[in-house]
């Protein structure tokens, strides 16, 4: 492991990051690829509070806004890209931009939000030092300021094999799995390896998925975790023996 990759974790990594980048960079995919699931699973008529955690200076959020959203909260562990995206977005008031630590989210209430989006946040805390303790750590946060049957959307190159007893693990989770092929244009494929919206059947350890979509397809996975505080832990153990 590199010592870019262990330092993703740490604010002064992405400041000096941020300090040198110009313009917007989005990871893995750009929210008109991903429209047609956030559409599906945070509707917009229900007029959803949001929290997209490790924003950087996506233009995801921005996108998520012309296409009707009204209230998009935006955290980032980087005070440099935090300021910089307050200045660019201070005439966007469905736009709010703070710092903070995806594993302290203790300036939000539990049940504040409808959904939490995280492109790729997830993964760098996977990649860094301590991993096994902060990833847990991230994701009980996330759990905690989710509404009941809120939606926890994970983009992530990890496969079911290396994600799915992570998450269920975590908190109580109804897992959906959706694909999407990795370098999409903004116009999508003419064909893809998956419809976005048609769900990829997974089994306990997500061995089912080679199945579906071969061996080591080159997509983005799309983790659709909905909170369920009626999944008790005993439950889940007894789910599990």
């Amino acid at each position: 492991m590199g010592t870019s990759t262990q330092a993703y974790g740490e604010p002064w990594y992405w400041d000096n990051r941020y300090s040198s980048e110009s313009g917007p960079f989005d990871w893995y995919q750009k929210y008109p690829s991903l429209a047609p699931l956030i559409n599906l699973y945070i509707p917009r008529h229900v007029h959803p509070r949001i929290l997209v955690v490790g924003c950087g200076n996506s233009a995801f959020s921005e996108g998520m806004v012309s296409d009707g959203y009204e209230d998009v909260v935006n955290i980032d562990i980087s005070s440099v890209v935090i300021e910089a995206m307050k200045r660019k977005h201070s005439n966007h008031p469905q736009l709010k931009y703070i710092g903070m630590d995806v594993r302290d989210m203790s300036e939000f209430q539990s049940g504040s939000f409808n959904a939490v989006i995280d492109k790729g946040t997830l993964d760098s805390i996977l990649c860094g030092n301590d991993s096994r303790k902060n990833a847990p750590k991230m994701l009980k946060e996330v759990w905690r300021v989710l509404k009941d049957n809120g939606v926890y959307i994970l983009v992530t190159y990890g496969a079911p094999l290396y994600r799915l007893q992570l998450l269920r693990d975590s908190c109580s989770w109804r897992i959906k799995l959706h694909v999407i092929d990795k370098l999409l244009s903004d116009e999508g494929s003419e064909h893809p390896v998956r419809e976005l919206t048609n769900p990829v059947p997974i089994d306990d350890n997500g061995s089912s998925v080679e199945a579906v979509l071969g061996k080591n397809p080159d997509v983005h996975y799309i983790y659709v975790c909905t909170k369920d505080e009626s999944l008790k832990p005993e439950q889940k153990h007894e789910e599990q023996v």
